[in-house]
């Protein structure tokens, strides 16, 4: 597994730790033929999902910038912004976005996108960072630059802009309860509180999980009686006339 930088703090690797896992548990019995990661290239999203297209699509955030030019991380094979994705409608069947939203100017945009984008029945698999948790706080405090749970997006947020596009969350889960902290000794020692934190108060976690379906109502056009009528006696006429022609041939 990579890590989140070559001097990754401990609460950020423990942040990916838990994150991968979840993705690989979510996207491994999700089936199709085309599936892109959006973001955050220290997160392999899709190793365990089995379609044949999978595409790693790097952002803004995630270019390295020196002396006015910018470089893309060497597994992405395309770069593009959350809020105009360069895929067609209708098109593709998984969508993982880590901390893409929170590290885009306009997440409701890229909310859209998804529903643009993805096929009936397609699912998303989105992660970010809980504002209203002791990571929320502490943030709040520090500042960091990349990763900031102050300025996370809330889950309750998220999941209106996903019912009013009609993606429908099929689950969600809570995360990191321990505090975010630098060393990974310290890390360490206070990992108990996960399992407690699970128990007790879940929605306070550091990070959540939220995986969504893409939802297209159905319709089925019903005739009214009068028109079924309407073609019965016309085809009744129609077979009259062709039997009167016969007889005074």
């Amino acid at each position: 597994m990579h890590d989140v930088t070559p001097q990754a703090r401990a609460w950020q690797q423990y942040l990916l730790d838990w994150q991968q896992q979840r993705c690989d548990e979510a996207v491994a019995d999700i089936f199709g033929y085309y599936a892109v990661q959006v973001g955050w290239p220290a997160l392999q999203a899709l190793r365990c999902n089995r379609m044949p297209r999978r595409w790693l699509a790097a952002q803004e955030a995630d270019l390295t910038c020196e002396n006015q030019s910018c470089q893309a991380p060497a597994q992405a094979q395309l770069v593009c912004h959350p809020e105009a994705l360069p895929f067609a409608e209708a098109s593709i069947d998984l969508l993982v976005l880590p901390h893409t939203l929170e590290r885009c100017q306009s997440p409701h945009a890229a909310v859209r996108e998804v529903a643009r984008v993805l096929v009936p029945e397609g699912r998303v698999l989105i992660f970010g960072l809980n504002r209203w948790s002791v990571w929320g706080a502490q943030h709040g405090l520090e500042r960091p630059a990349q990763l900031n749970a102050a300025r996370g997006l809330s889950y309750w947020r998220l999941r209106d802009w996903l019912q009013l596009l009609d993606l429908e969350v099929l689950a969600v889960d809570f995360g990191c309860h321990a505090p975010a902290l630098e060393t990974a000794l310290w890390q360490q020692r206070w990992a108990w509180l996960d399992a407690l934190g699970q128990r007790a108060w879940p929605v306070l976690g550091g990070a959540y999980c939220v995986l969504a379906v893409k939802k297209v109502p159905g319709m089925r056009l019903l005739g009214p009686a009068w028109r079924r009528q309407t073609l019965a006696g016309a085809a009744a006429a129609a077979a009259a006339q062709k039997n009167v022609g016969k007889q005074i041939e």
